[in-house]
């Protein structure tokens, strides 16, 4: 028992080190180009908290089992290194119970990784997408900064002094854009209206600005004149309905929903939520050969093998849910023989390091 909490100390601790680092470079990542888009005036910076959060699961769920995999792999290669599983093994500890010991440590992982990938990462991403669209076509501009010149798209800049009637209609408007006439020449087009408001039409779900009182300039560069247009409402048509996300896809489905539902889609992304968990425990099985090392090499020495390895298991399984997805692979041969490559990869390569280890 004190064998088997201090073997399970030394994976999952080092899982957790490992784990920690990738999760804040991801998500160091996706907090940038996420800020960047609050910078642009896309995003308000209230929400930028609450969607990092919801995107965890989807980050766990990919991060712990390779965190896990390298986590047996620098853990067990420090015992070889300061020679205690020469010792463990001298006192009766097979390379079967270690193979037991780390199954244990596996088995809570994949739990952790089935709870993301079932439960967790579905209902994140609908959270996050419904909250984009939300903030996409709701009706106010916590995006835009009174004051500030700022690029919403499109080539377009706009600019609003204040806003009242609870940040719903904008008060002093300007907007500059550039678009090309039908002849192709390059055309200036500068707004100014009293006021405007955003609005979303319920059949093409397009969203518009609608301004109020103001006057559009058209300039063409190098002529000497200007178009002058009064308007007293004039609508600007901001996104087509068309860039609405679908909610609906199975990638925001529920476990349950995808088990009744026979397209190809579903059954791929249902396999795909199946294999997370499964890999958890293939790459366990790798994991232990490759960590047994020498003095000599050093705990680093498999890291990079092992790498590339986790690398093209998940890439080919990435691979093949796209092929399912558009009909181009089985759904009834799906990602199994993947699993079973790499299944028997990791028992092949369990058989020949004990085999090395009677012949040493």
């Amino acid at each position: 028992m004190i064998i088997f909490r201090y073997l399970t100390r030394e994976i999952l601790l080092t899982m957790a080190a490992v784990a920690g680092v990738l999760l804040l470079v991801i998500m160091g990542s996706r907090f940038i180009r996420y800020f960047s888009n609050a910078a642009e005036g896309e995003l308000p910076v209230s929400i930028l908290g609450t969607l990092m959060l919801f995107h965890l699961p989807g980050f766990l769920e990919l991060i712990l089992p390779l965190a896990f995999f390298l986590g047996i792999l620098l853990a067990y290669g420090q015992l070889y290194l300061n020679s205690e599983i020469t010792v463990l093994v001298a006192c009766g500890t097979s390379p079967n119970r270690l193979l037991r010991v780390s199954l244990v440590s596996a088995t809570i992982v994949a739990i952790l990784v089935g709870l993301c990938s079932f439960w967790l990462t579905p209902a994140g991403a609908l959270h996050n997408a419904v909250m984009l669209e939300e903030q996409r076509s709701q009706l106010d501009f916590t995006a835009l900064v009174p004051g500030r010149f700022q690029d919403v798209g499109s080539g377009r800049t706009v600019y609003t002094q204040d806003f009242t009637d609870s940040q719903t209609r904008m008060q002093e408007v300007f907007i500059s854009e550039r678009q090309r006439r039908r002849d192709g020449t390059p055309d200036s087009l500068v707004t100014r209206a009293g006021s405007g408001y955003q609005t979303v039409d319920d059949e093409t779900g397009s969203r518009f600005l609608v301004l109020a009182d103001g006057e559009r300039y058209s300039v063409e560069p190098g002529r000497y004149e200007a178009e002058r247009l009064s308007f007293e409402t004039y609508a600007v048509r901001l996104s087509q309905g068309g860039d609405r996300p679908e909610l609906d896809a199975p990638e925001y489905a529920t476990t349950a929903s995808l088990l009744g539902d026979d397209s190809l889609p579903a059954r791929a992304q249902l396999q795909w939520r199946l294999s997370l968990p499964l890999m958890v425990f293939i790459l366990t099985l790798m994991a232990m050969p490759l960590s047994r090392v020498n003095p000599r090499q050093g705990r680093f020495a498999k890291l990079l093998p092992a790498i590339f390895l986790h690398i093209a298991y998940l890439s080919l399984l990435l691979a093949a849910m796209d092929a399912i997805g558009r009909g181009s692979l089985s759904a009834t041969v799906g990602l199994w023989p993947i699993h079973a490559a790499f299944l028997a990869l990791g028992l092949g390569m369990m058989a020949h390091a004990q085999h090395k280890g009677m012949s040493g």
